[in-house]
């Protein structure tokens, strides 16, 4: 079943209170982390997250590494910067990597991607080491960093996926 993660209506602005929780968030640390980093509760947290959640529009159960991918293609949090140098990256790795940032069902990832739903998180595996992410939500604010992943990529990736 596909989540929807857009819509028609406008994203709400972050509040700056909601704005800290989510560059913690983008900046790779769990809920648990940035509760004991910002000295909240775990329980405003989980609150905090649910808020910038709808206010990006996305689903209750989108996985961590969806809201972060909406945070930066909306421009509400700043990539942080890398010394790791961009990874060349075939057109179907490209598909693969939008597909990791903008679902959260591995069947909608498989899909998205072009791959057989047994064979995608081999190929999650294969990008993750070429590009040097220990995991997929580190791959997606690289993979942003970059400049792979946004509105100019989309379009790209498309062209390159009719091929």
């Amino acid at each position: 079943m596909t989540l929807p993660v857009t819509t028609s209506a406008p994203i709400t602005p972050l509040t700056p209170a909601l704005q800290r929780i989510a560059q913690h968030l983008a900046d790779g640390l769990t809920p648990q982390e940035i509760a004991t980093k910002t000295g909240l509760s775990a329980m405003t947290v989980r609150q905090y997250l649910r808020d910038i959640r709808e206010s990006l529009h996305c689903p209750p159960r989108c996985k961590p590494l969806v809201i972060v991918h909406r945070l930066f293609a909306l421009q509400q949090v700043a990539a942080p910067t890398t010394h790791k140098p961009t990874p060349k990256l075939s057109q179907e790795q490209l598909l693969l990597l939008r597909a990791v940032a903008e679902h959260t069902s591995p069947s909608d990832i498989a899909r998205e991607a072009g791959l057989a739903p047994a064979d995608s998180r081999a190929a999650v595996d294969t990008l993750l080491a070429e590009t040097g992410a220990t995991d997929t939500t580190q791959l997606v604010v690289l993979a942003h960093t970059w400049g792979l992943l946004g509105a100019d990529q989309q379009a790209a990736v498309s062209a390159g996926a009719r091929r």
